[in-house]
């Protein structure tokens, strides 16, 4: 549980040419891939669906980690499932009945993930500590990459993973948000071990250089 995972997000990739994007993040030593989510309700902007899922994996053995910020997250499981995710993970604001949605996630054999807002408080994990496996803290406000780290968010990071570490199973720790090589040893530090990261990785001209810097600031 200490190691660190790197997981590059589609969202920042050149989706012209998505199939070479996600081979290449995976050459370069990706342990995740990404796939953001969005329904243009819960958040505002609109992305990807179960075909792009399917086309990610096709592209990959990666495992593909999809953050799902839709409202009724629980009447898209299964098509994303069969789609080709290895994770589903739901925010605590979409989901009415949480626990019957996580429930559902790991039904269909999948790891089950929680989201956390950045305004939403970590004690909402407590009551459903048993029925996920890896909880996302958002470091930014969910629906845009490219947007700054909020450093507030740090405290609240070291909660999850005090509360998380009380857990009678293994549950991974995500940040997603302006990670970064400035930002990622703060994260770490307070408790994470898997780093969403777009910009950082998409936009530079070596992703290998790019996702080992990422390792070297975490290190």
């Amino acid at each position: 549980m200490n190691v660190v995972r790197i997981a590059p997000s589609i969202l920042s990739a050149d989706l012209g040419r998505l199939a070479d994007e996600v081979r290449a993040a995976e050459a370069a030593g990706a342990d995740w891939i990404h796939v953001d989510v969005m329904d243009g309700r819960f958040v505002p902007n609109i992305t990807f669906g179960p075909a792009i899922v399917r086309a990610v994996r096709a592209a990959t053995k990666l495992p593909i980690d999809v953050h799902l910020m839709v409202v009724e997250p629980e009447r898209h499981l299964e098509e994303f499932a069969a789609a080709g995710a290895d994770g589903l993970s739901v925010h605590v604001e979409a989901s009415t009945h949480l626990q019957r949605t996580l429930h559902a996630i790991r039904q269909l054999g999948k790891r089950a993930g929680v989201v956390l807002n950045p305004h939403t408080p970590e004690e909402n994990l407590r009551w459903v500590l048993e029925d996920f496996d890896l909880v996302l803290v958002m470091t930014v406000n969910p629906g845009f990459g490219g947007q700054a780290f909020l450093p507030a968010m740090v405290p609240k990071i070291r909660r999850v993973r005090e509360l998380i570490d009380q857990a009678k199973h293994p549950i991974e720790l995500e940040v997603d948000g302006g990670i970064a090589p400035d930002t990622v040893r703060t994260v770490v530090e307070a408790g994470a071990r898997v780093l969403v990261a777009g910009h950082s990785i998409f936009d530079q001209p070596d992703r290998a250089a790019a996702i080992r810097a990422l390792r070297a600031a975490a290190a």
